[in-house]
């Protein structure tokens, strides 16, 4: 399973970007799907997960601000991520049924 991210950048806060993440090598309709993140010096975490028949789960510091979505006929998952904070900073990996990991795209988001 390869995992291919990108859409991350810098932004002010405030701002919006919107992360995909292509998958090969698998069939990606059955594949459970995360967005992680890794703040400089913290631990890696779960940000947002989409299970193969669409439930969604959030973290509780990005509800109501990202959205996760994935169209499987483009093996693409994404994470549209609004209002965006300092706090939200990090490196973003994309993730298949907590097993493949992708590379990471960087957001930066100034104060």
């Amino acid at each position: 399973v390869q995992l291919q991210a990108s859409g991350g950048g810098l932004v002010q806060a405030g701002g919006s970007l919107r992360l995909s993440c292509v998958a090969s090598g698998t069939i990606f309709s059955n594949r459970r799907m995360y967005w992680y993140r890794q703040a400089p010096g913290k631990e890696r975490e779960v940000v947002a997960a989409i299970a193969a028949g669409g439930n969604i789960h959030y973290a509780d510091s990005v509800k109501g601000r990202f959205t996760i979505s994935r169209d499987n006929a483009k093996n693409t998952v994404y994470l549209q991520m609004d209002s965006l904070k300092p706090d939200d900073t990090g490196m973003y990996y994309c993730n298949a049924d907590m097993l493949h990991w992708g590379q990471g795209t960087l957001v930066t988001v100034s104060s």
